[in-house]
Protein backbone atom coordinates (compact mmCIF):
# COMPACT_ATOMS: atom_id res chain seq x y z
CA UNK A 1 0.00 0.00 0.00
CA UNK A 2 2.88 2.33 0.80
CA UNK A 3 4.43 1.75 -2.62
CA UNK A 4 1.12 2.46 -4.34
CA UNK A 5 0.77 5.78 -2.51
CA UNK A 6 4.36 6.70 -3.33
CA UNK A 7 3.73 5.83 -6.98
CA UNK A 8 0.67 8.10 -7.10
CA UNK A 9 2.60 11.01 -5.60
CA UNK A 10 5.55 10.38 -7.92
CA UNK A 11 3.39 10.45 -11.06
CA UNK A 12 1.53 13.57 -9.91
CA UNK A 13 4.83 15.29 -9.10
CA UNK A 14 6.19 14.61 -12.59
CA UNK A 15 2.98 15.21 -14.55
CA UNK A 16 2.45 18.91 -15.18
CA UNK A 17 -0.81 18.27 -17.03
CA UNK A 18 -2.29 16.46 -14.04
CA UNK A 19 -1.19 19.22 -11.70
CA UNK A 20 -2.69 21.92 -13.91
CA UNK A 21 -5.98 20.04 -14.24
CA UNK A 22 -6.25 19.57 -10.47
CA UNK A 23 -5.44 23.22 -9.78
CA UNK A 24 -7.80 24.52 -12.47
CA UNK A 25 -10.60 22.37 -11.04
CA UNK A 26 -10.22 23.94 -7.62
CA UNK A 27 -9.80 27.46 -9.04
CA UNK A 28 -12.89 27.21 -11.23
CA UNK A 29 -14.91 25.67 -8.39
CA UNK A 30 -14.03 28.49 -6.03
CA UNK A 31 -14.35 31.14 -8.73
CA UNK A 32 -17.79 30.08 -9.88
CA UNK A 33 -18.99 29.77 -6.28
CA UNK A 34 -17.69 33.20 -5.28
CA UNK A 35 -18.88 34.98 -8.42
CA UNK A 36 -22.28 33.30 -8.19
CA UNK A 37 -22.68 34.30 -4.57
CA UNK A 38 -21.68 37.86 -5.42
CA UNK A 39 -24.15 38.21 -8.27
CA UNK A 40 -26.99 36.58 -6.35
CA UNK A 41 -26.42 38.86 -3.38
CA UNK A 42 -26.96 41.89 -5.63
CA UNK A 43 -30.42 40.77 -6.78
CA UNK A 44 -33.09 43.11 -5.53
CA UNK A 45 -36.67 42.93 -6.74
CA UNK A 46 -39.03 45.83 -6.16
CA UNK A 47 -42.70 46.41 -6.54
CA UNK A 48 -45.16 43.61 -6.94
CA UNK A 49 -42.48 40.96 -7.63
CA UNK A 50 -40.58 41.60 -4.37
CA UNK A 51 -42.06 38.43 -2.89
CA UNK A 52 -40.38 36.32 -5.54
CA UNK A 53 -36.95 37.35 -4.32
CA UNK A 54 -36.98 34.79 -1.50
CA UNK A 55 -37.89 32.07 -4.00
CA UNK A 56 -35.51 32.94 -6.81
CA UNK A 57 -32.32 33.48 -4.80
CA UNK A 58 -31.99 29.91 -3.42
CA UNK A 59 -32.66 28.46 -6.87
CA UNK A 60 -29.96 30.61 -8.44
CA UNK A 61 -27.51 29.69 -5.69
CA UNK A 62 -28.21 25.99 -6.37
CA UNK A 63 -27.57 26.51 -10.09
CA UNK A 64 -24.24 28.21 -9.45
CA UNK A 65 -23.30 25.43 -7.01
CA UNK A 66 -24.16 22.77 -9.59
CA UNK A 67 -22.12 24.57 -12.25
CA UNK A 68 -19.15 24.83 -9.90
CA UNK A 69 -19.41 21.15 -8.96
CA UNK A 70 -19.64 20.10 -12.61
CA UNK A 71 -16.50 22.14 -13.37
CA UNK A 72 -14.66 20.53 -10.45
CA UNK A 73 -15.67 16.99 -11.39
CA UNK A 74 -14.86 17.46 -15.07
CA UNK A 75 -11.40 18.87 -14.36
CA UNK A 76 -10.69 16.06 -11.89
CA UNK A 77 -11.82 13.50 -14.47
CA UNK A 78 -9.41 15.10 -16.92
CA UNK A 79 -6.65 14.94 -14.30
CA UNK A 80 -7.41 11.24 -13.76
CA UNK A 81 -7.14 10.65 -17.50
CA UNK A 82 -3.80 12.50 -17.64
CA UNK A 83 -2.59 10.57 -14.58
CA UNK A 84 -3.23 7.21 -16.24
CA UNK A 85 -1.50 8.28 -19.44
CA UNK A 86 1.53 9.55 -17.56
CA UNK A 87 1.61 6.49 -15.31
CA UNK A 88 1.93 4.27 -18.37
CA UNK A 89 4.61 6.57 -19.73
CA UNK A 90 6.68 6.61 -16.53
CA UNK A 91 6.35 2.93 -15.58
Amino acid sequence: MKDYFTEILYVIALSKRTQVALILGVVFFLGISIVGEFYVSRINFSGSVAGLEQTVIPKLIKRFDKAALIALISFWALAFKFYHRDKRRFF
